[in-house]
């Protein structure tokens, strides 16, 4: 089985390191092409993978294909490559936003596509992945990108009509994370630790919530009930953060991001 990419940027490098550190294929099965030489080279070195500034080399050899290119340039990377991949090849799109009904009008209603959107906790191997196909995918097709998928984290089939809520909920939200924790090491310098100190306090306390939550399976909610008690600190900080509006500002910018993904 040959998996291949066009394009060769963190995320579909992120794939591949987990493809190869779970041994799901080995090196010498996968394959990648981008528009810079300079990127094939330093792929070609990190991973020991064959790689091509030529699309169509990877289309026409593929069993599995990564679309793994910035939404504007999806338009022109599939028109040059349609009708050139192998009859029972599954096109795998990780362009956000681009739905399976472009996709299939580009590339051909008979293909077989599977769309994803993975989020970059996958560079570390703990990613999640939402997963969705079209008609013509079986399920043993699917379950051949299960098994890539889940080679760099966890993965959920979800319904294509909550992709664009994903996208936000999980592909955007580590960027909501990392300015959270930006603005808590700052807070702990602007009282008096170390920079490098309050970075490793604000990250390893996200890590430890998020697997808490996971863990128990507890409610949210009921986790932070038990870090407030009663006229503690905690409860006088959950108070302006509740009077600056922290939770309706995530509420929106989801929204937000929900409606930007809809727009690609």
């Amino acid at each position: 089985m040959v998996i291949g990419f066009i394009g060769l940027g963190n995320m579909a490098k992120a794939i591949i390191n987990g493809i190869i550190s779970e041994g799901v294929v080995a090196p010498e099965e996968i394959m990648g092409s981008a528009k810079s030489e300079e990127t094939c080279i330093k792929v070609n070195k990190e991973f020991d993978i064959f790689t091509t500034t030529d699309n169509l080399k990877i289309a026409t050899t593929a069993d599995i294909l990564f679309i793994a290119v910035k939404p504007q340039m999806c338009d022109e990377v599939l028109r040059g490559i349609a009708g050139t991949t192998k009859k029972d090849a599954v096109i795998v799109s990780i362009v956000a936003g681009k739905t399976i009904s472009y996709l299939e009008n580009l590339l051909g209603k008979d293909q077989k596509i599977v769309r994803l959107m993975p989020n970059t906790p996958a560079m570390v191997n703990e990613g999640l992945t939402a997963v969705c196909a079209n008609k013509n995918a079986r399920e043993d097709d699917v379950n051949k990108i299960m098994k890539i998928c889940t080679s760099f984290g966890e993965a959920e089939i979800i319904e294509e009509k909550h992709m664009d809520a994903f996208t936000a909920v999980a592909g955007s939200s580590p960027a909501f994370v990392f300015m959270y924790m930006e603005a808590l090491a700052d807070a702990a310098v602007k009282a008096g630790i170390p920079r490098a100190m309050a970075y490793k306090f604000a990250s390893q306390s996200t890590l430890g919530s998020a697997k808490l939550m996971l863990d128990t399976k507890k409610h949210p909610g009921e986790l932070k009930d038990m870090v407030c008690s009663p006229a503690g600190t905690t409860i006088e900080a959950v108070q302006v953060l509740e009077e600056m509006g922290f939770r309706s500002a995530v509420m929106d910018a989801v929204e937000a991001c929900v409606n930007k993904a809809k727009s690609l």
